[in-house]
């Protein structure tokens, strides 16, 4: 009988640490997803932050200001402007 007890202890003794063991995994996994999760977060948070930089820097005015500051370059007058007429314009669109 003291065998048979002895065997029982090592068994709830063996169980108990596997218990404790597999909580301990348990609370680590759950740390590192909460902190991943976290991430994600700021992640998401940056990248809202760089669209808006994005829309930002592709304004109109922007473009613009670039394109006579940098590039030199100018609206053209009225009498530089070429328009074709429209039965021309319908013609090459029908083909």
């Amino acid at each position: 009988m003291l065998r048979f007890n002895m065997i029982l202890l090592m068994i709830v003794v063996i169980c108990a640490l596997g218990v404790v063991t597999s909580q301990h995994r348990a609370r680590k996994l759950f740390q590192a997803l909460e902190a991943e999760q976290e991430r994600a977060r700021q992640l998401d948070v940056e990248y809202g932050q760089l669209q808006l930089e994005m829309s930002t820097w592709a304004t109109h005015p922007r473009i613009e200001k670039i394109a006579r500051d940098r590039l030199h370059m100018v609206t053209p007058d009225a009498t530089g402007r070429v328009v074709p007429p429209k039965a021309a314009v319908a013609g090459k669109g029908a083909r």
